[in-house]
């Protein structure tokens, strides 16, 4: 099967930018798969419209996480600024996949008193803590 030279382009520029093999193929296949959702249309065709579609996709169909729409944002990116040369217009309307809210883990007052009385418990027993 006979390589694509946008493909063979991007793996090139990243190698000598000197980014990681893993950032190769993260970015590799996020252009493949911008490409395929536009159905095989070249990026030169395209512009922030399809961008901001196919990455609003990513966030509002896929669900997915903050830091994989950014990571294929990114590798788009790149293709249009390192690869084709092209500046991309301001992405209005893209929507930005929400990072999760992290709940602090807290015991509350009587659960933490709980757990300090078992263990002087455990320890008036045993008369050590780590057996």
């Amino acid at each position: 099967m006979e390589k694509s030279k946008l493909l063979t382009a991007l793996r090139t520029e990243i190698r000598r930018r000197g980014y990681s093999y893993r950032t190769e193929q993260a970015y590799t296949n996020w252009v493949k798969r911008f490409v395929y959702f536009h159905e095989l249309k070249h990026p030169n065709n395209m512009a922030a419209p399809e961008i901001v579609d196919s990455l609003n996709y990513l966030s509002t169909d896929k669900n997915v996480a903050a830091s994989t729409q950014n990571q294929a944002l990114c590798a788009i990116v790149f293709l249009y600024k390192h690869i084709l040369e092209q500046p991309l217009d301001e992405l209005k309307d893209l929507k930005r996949a929400k990072k999760p809210q992290k709940l602090p883990v807290v015991l509350t007052g009587g659960e933490a008193k709980r757990v300090l009385t078992r263990i002087i418990h455990e320890w008036m027993q045993n008369g050590d803590l780590y057996t």
